[in-house]
């Protein structure tokens, strides 16, 4: 573990750094991702040696209770801040709780503005999903040499901006693997092959949980959470569904789930009620 301050000036101790990612990347370690929506699942991934965690800064501070030493990145949702003096916000509540990093997948001007502030800033480039649309639908980007040397100019456009890393989404291997000797930044791999300093899953394909949604190409499940969650809804359906029964015979509250008044206290309190 290391000892760091945090933005918010709070000593803590986190199992990496954000210098440590960049040495690791240069010794070539492979370090690994997940994301994580609440306390429960960042604990799994903590108590499994994750190495970072990636959460919408909306739920950091839920997902920080789970993980307290474990290198978090708040991600500051495209849609959720609009205006800079919004996204500077956004960040600048994010740090203060502790956030390791931050995330945006805006524009160049942004990342600058925050790295300009001391923030540790990612980008994303790739197939940026809210932008599919420009590449007339969700696929894998890179495929072609022109496609791949866009990439790049991205990434070097971070760089020249302040980021530190990116996260790298749906790009072909072979051109990641190419473009990764070409950029300083520290490539979180999501759906981009090995190329990356980091490979990073989404919680819910690892475990299994996506039910009703394909599991995307790029993600490999270990589990088969779907499955028990399915089996834990049926069984909570039959719970509800006892209550409501109990409750509507009157069998529910009895006796061996309610207490009563001590000896003699119910007839006094009748005796007051009726002087009412």
């Amino acid at each position: 573990m290391k000892r760091i301050y945090t933005f918010g000036h709070e000593q803590v101790e986190r199992n990496l750094t954000v210098g440590d990612i960049i040495e690791n990347k240069a010794n070539d370690v492979k370090m690994t991702q997940v994301t994580a929506q609440n306390a429960e699942e960042a604990e799994i991934l903590a108590d499994q040696d994750i190495d970072m965690i990636i959460t919408g800064s909306d739920w950091y501070e839920d997902v920080r209770s789970g993980a307290p030493n474990t290198f978090i990145t708040a991600a500051l949702f495209a849609g959720r801040y609009i205006t800079n003096d919004e996204i500077l916000e956004g960040a600048f509540k994010a740090a203060m709780a502790g956030a390791d990093s931050v995330l945006t997948p805006r524009g160049m001007d942004v990342v600058e503005m925050l790295a300009n502030q001391g923030f540790s800033v990612q980008g994303h480039v790739g197939m940026v999903p809210n932008l599919s649309t420009q590449y007339g639908g969700i696929r894998t980007v890179g495929k072609t040499a022109e496609e791949a040397i866009k990439i790049l100019k991205d990434m070097k456009r971070l760089e020249d901006a302040g980021a530190f890393g990116a996260e790298v989404e749906c790009v072909a291997e072979d051109a990641l693997i190419e473009l990764k000797k070409h950029t300083s930044l520290v490539i979180n791999s999501l759906g981009a092959g090995s190329g990356g300093d980091v490979i990073f899953l989404f919680f819910e394909d690892i475990c299994g949980e996506t039910a009703g949604m394909k599991i995307p190409r790029h993600a490999k499940s270990w589990g088969d959470g779907a499955s028990i969650r399915k089996e834990l809804d049926k069984e909570r359906r039959r719970s509800i569904k006892g209550f409501k029964a109990d409750v509507v015979k009157g069998d529910f509250p009895s006796e061996d789930y309610t207490v009563s008044m001590l000896p003699g206290e119910k007839d006094k309190l009748i005796e007051e009620l009726d002087k009412i």
